[in-house]
């Protein structure tokens, strides 16, 4: 009783609380997963001064990382459980049927936290609340969780006076699963669901806040948690280890973004720092690790295909029309008759050792997706919620109606989607680069992230690597070096400065570019021409800082122009054309005064033989400009 707060609720609160006649809705906390389902619906009480809203948690969860932090941003107060439970509340709101919910003191309303009631669960062990030990026979599947009696009932009675539903299917399974609840089912739709709808008119913004170019496509990678869940090992065959090498080495990087969302239970299960460590080299050659709270919604909008699993995250992007290859499709955790299993039966799947590009373009059928729209049609749409757009005017009435007063007169909205932060496409991971001079003034490149072999592409090869590559060896093999960053930052000088020191400090290199946040790079080659490579506007569109390429593309452009034998100086009248799988680009080319060198250049290396992709040290250097 130590930690039991005394303001605005608690022994002798009312001679501190300011306002202390208002009514009080607790939210009852299972874990972070729950917790963001919650916080859809606390904005329902906004601007009621008639409402005091508290925040407990269960304590009942196995994931308890990160519960206390994310209670603590909400700013509401936080009452340790055993306080929670004592307290008469007027509505206590759960999105989770987890903890001794029975103990609560008020009327209590269940949430879904994802699509609807689609997993089994086994019930927990006794004194975490359960009318039985939680133990099954060897042949006895667990129950659905949400949809069953040994979740559902303590000693016989509903433990929820009200259930939320988003679909008449979802009733439908409960009376047959266990009639005694029945009665408590409230047909209000899915506030998650509207909020992607509602934001689905952003979705260039969110694309762009990804880092995502014009015409590129977004990968999305959706991982629920449990062990045959796509980023698990417990399935027929571990996906993972295969398929995040190959989402860089066989796709193209100026045609293809990808990123991932995974399960909050996975961020805080095995912690947020070993999740970045198992997928570094996937981060170092350009996948965008999701925010599992604020950000996944804005990139399943932004997403033109998902690689995912049986979780609500993967259905909630089919419901929005976007192409899903199912990397792990296990159904054995679901309800048979459940929306999502039928779903999982009938989507495409994954061909582990397939070429990934040739399934991912024929799921695309070579065009954009359709866009999603807010209104139901058959299949994941329908299924997701039969009131869509209307979750919030019904949730607020009945949880009004559940507290005794009028609903405030202001309409019934949820929160927007915030813009998410702008997620810089950094590749620090080797590029190996084939180049083909298609015409005059005209180049095509392909670019590759640390391929474990030689891309199957016709052309020229040669290896462009960033300055902060993790392996500084790779930058002695380096025909090209580049990095980011702003012009006027003195830590490097300035580009011309920083691309001078680079060839000096890297004698084998043919060409240094540093690009700038202006969309555009400065290059010096080898023979100490210094050069601005700007504009980069694909025909047809309107410029903008991800309109083109990435300017460390037109480098390695005009370095297999110059590896052709060609001068620099043709290009300034007639600028370049650089083509990559996303469109053609325009790239103007202007000449630079070049600053003394503080260094002097030494001569390029004499060609040398082709080496491996990843070779093994001690190697020959490889001369600039070298066709391989």
């Amino acid at each position: 009783m130590d930690e039991w707060i005394r303001v605005p609720v608690g022994t002798g609160s009312a001679r501190w609380t300011t306002r202390g006649r208002c009514r009080r809705v607790l939210f009852v906390v299972h874990n972070v997963t729950s917790a963001t389902r919650l916080l859809d619906v606390l904005p329902l009480f906004r601007d009621d001064l008639r409402v005091q809203l508290l925040a407990t948690c269960t304590g009942s969860s196995p994931f308890q990382a990160g519960v206390a932090e994310l209670l603590a941003e909400t700013g509401v107060p936080v009452l340790p459980w055993e306080q929670a439970a004592s307290l008469p509340v007027d509505l206590a709101i759960s999105a989770s049927f987890g903890g001794q919910l029975h103990a609560i003191k008020g009327k209590l309303t269940v949430l879904s936290h994802g699509v609807g009631y689609n997993k089994r669960l086994a019930t927990p062990d006794t004194g975490h609340r359960t009318p039985d030990t939680g133990r099954l026979s060897a042949e006895a599947a667990p129950p659905v969780f949400g949809l069953s009696p040994e979740w559902l009932l303590a000693d016989g009675a509903p433990v929820a006076d009200a259930m939320v539903l988003s679909h008449p299917e979802q009733a439908a399974r409960l009376r047959a699963a266990c009639p005694e609840a029945a009665p408590t089912a409230v047909l209000a739709g899915d506030p998650c669901f509207d909020r992607l709808l509602a934001a689905v008119p952003y979705r260039e913004r969110f694309r762009r806040a990804l880092g995502v170019r014009e015409g590129q496509r977004l990968v999305l990678l959706s991982s629920t948690w449990n062990p045959d869940s796509l980023f698990g090992d417990g399935g027929a065959e571990d996906v993972l280890p295969a398929l995040l090498p190959r989402l860089t080495a066989e796709l193209p990087a100026d045609e293809y973004r990808s990123a991932a969302v995974l399960h909050p239970n996975i961020w805080h299960g095995h912690g947020p720092g070993q999740i970045r460590a198992w997928l570094d080299r996937a981060r170092r050659g350009g996948l965008a690790l999701v925010d599992p709270l604020e950000g996944w919604r804005q990139a399943l909008i932004a997403a033109d295909v998902i690689i995912g699993d049986a979780g609500s995250v993967t259905y909630y992007g089919a419901a929005l029309r976007t192409p899903v290859l199912l990397g792990a499709a296990s159904v054995d955790g679901l309800d048979a008759g459940s929306p999502v299993a039928a779903f999982v039966r009938q989507a495409p799947r994954l061909s582990p050792h397939a070429p990934l590009r040739s399934q991912l373009e024929a799921l695309l059928g070579g065009g954009e997706r359709r866009p999603p729209v807010p209104a139901p049609e058959p299949g994941p749409a329908e299924l997701v919620s039969s009131v869509p757009g209307a979750a919030a005017a019904l949730l607020r009435r009945h949880f009004y109606r559940v507290i005794g007063i009028p609903e405030p007169v202001e309409p019934a909205l949820l929160d927007p989607l915030p813009l998410p932060p702008c997620e810089r496409v950094t590749r620090t991971a080797p590029l190996r680069v084939v180049t083909r001079l298609t015409g005059a003034y005209e180049v095509e490149v392909d670019r590759y992230a640390d391929p474990r072999s030689e891309p199957a592409a016709d052309g020229d090869t040669h290896l462009a690597v960033h300055e902060d590559t993790l392996d500084p060896g790779r930058l002695a093999l380096a025909d090209v070096i580049f990095r980011y960053g702003a012009a006027d930052d003195p830590r490097f000088g300035g580009p011309a400065r920083w691309t001078d020191e680079v060839l000096a400090r890297h004698p084998h290199s043919a060409l240094a570019a540093f690009v700038t946040e202006d969309g555009a790079c400065t290059v010096r080659t080898r023979a100490g021409v210094l050069v601005r490579l700007s504009d980069g506007v694909p025909e047809g569109l309107p410029g903008g800082p991800l309109s083109g390429a990435d300017p460390a593309a037109y480098a390695s452009a005009l370095h297999a122009w110059l590896a052709s034998g060609k001068a620099p100086a043709e290009l300034t009248a007639a600028g370049m054309t650089v083509r990559t799988g996303a469109g053609a680009c325009r790239v103007s080319v202007t000449p630079l005064v070049p600053d003394a060198p503080a260094v002097p250049h030494a001569p390029a290396v004499p060609a040398a033989p082709v080496l491996p992709v990843t070779p093994v040290l001690p190697v020959t250097p490889i001369s600039p400009g070298q066709g391989r």
